[in-house]
């Protein structure tokens, strides 16, 4: 890390300043400051202005540090980042990792989450912290501008083929901090439609990073997979990769139906987010995530747990 990450500067014009995020955790009903000291980039407030960004964002930073990070040499750090964050190894498949980034993508063992079994509603497809919205007009400043989440800009080469389906339809954004469990599931059974990929990994996600720089998810990294489900409609599922996070890999096969619940894909090292782009009058978010997200307070929720339900 540049030696200027492990310093607050006052002034803007020299680097952007980490700040923590309010998270309402739904699992201990109380909201939390999050902050990871070890990911202090992740949390960059102003990140074009922060000469760390800019190094890790370039495609050889994010080469050597994918290099490092699947060496022998870097399960020195798999206990240390275990103990300092608290995880609860015991969810995990017992496994002998043989480098960070095999811990990286350590796996729930069978049975640890579940998915609704009502079909009107709808399972988190991440463990996460979760924004919401009814729909997101242009205008919109807070958390995240509503340019921000534009489906016409954010699904690229072809937007003026499935933008015209999201336009005034529900939102939700999941934020995966380093610490999460970074594989994706299916939120309902259907089939791909179509998938292709946009733009490469250049600026951490977060809100507050978004104020400033609300281009960030139009231009960074994007697999998009527009999914047609059974009981919600045609979805735009766009997974972000972000600082480092320059892999995205799809597990199940584009070209055969999937299961709820069913694994999807899974991020790389690094942190990374996932926009889910509705059709309008299909589904809505769940209460607490629009009420939190109001607020500005991002909601975290367990893999499976409800997030939406059906409108009708």
């Amino acid at each position: 890390m540049c030696w200027l990450c492990d310093s607050f500067v006052a002034s803007d014009t020299l680097m952007a300043k980490p700040l923590p995020l309010r998270v309402w955790d739904r699992t201990s009903r109380k909201i939390v400051n999050e902050f990871m000291e070890d990911s202090k980039s992740t949390y960059e407030a102003r990140p074009g202005r922060s000469p760390t960004q800019w190094l890790e964002s370039e495609p050889l930073y994010d080469w050597l540090v994918s290099a490092w990070n699947n060496s022998r040499f870097s399960v020195r750090k798999i206990e240390p980042f275990i103990k300092k964050h608290h995880i609860d190894m015991s969810e995990f498949e017992p496994v002998i990792y043989r480098s960070y980034a095999e811990f990286f993508t350590r796996r729930f063992k069978p049975g640890k989450r579940s998915f609704p079994r009502t079909l009107g509603e709808m399972g988190a497809f991440a463990e996460a912290r979760y924004f919401g919205w009814s729909n997101v007009t242009s205008g919109q400043r807070f958390p995240i501008k509503g340019k921000s989440l534009d489906p016409d800009a954010i699904l690229g080469q072809k937007s003026k083929t499935y933008a015209q389906f999201f336009e005034g339809g529900p939102v939700i954004m999941a934020r995966l901090a380093p610490v999460d469990y970074h594989h994706l599931h299916y939120p309902d059974s259907g089939a791909t439609v179509d998938h292709y990929h946009e733009g490469r990994p250049i600026w951490t996600i977060n809100w507050r990073a978004l104020q400033s720089k609300d281009d960030i998810l139009i231009k960074n990294e994007r697999c998009i997979h527009i999914l047609q489900t059974d009981n919600f409609g045609r979805l735009g599922f766009v997974e972000i990769g972000a600082m480092t996070v320059g892999r995205i890999v799809q597990v199940h096969a584009i070209d055969k139906p999937y299961e709820r619940g069913e694994e999807k894909s899974f991020f790389c090292f690094g942190g990374s987010a996932v926009i889910l782009f509705g059709e309008p009058g299909r589904w809505l978010p769940s209460q607490d995530i629009l009420a939190n997200t109001k607020n500005k307070v991002e909601t975290r929720v367990l893999l499976g747990e409800p997030i939406a339900r059906t409108s009708s």
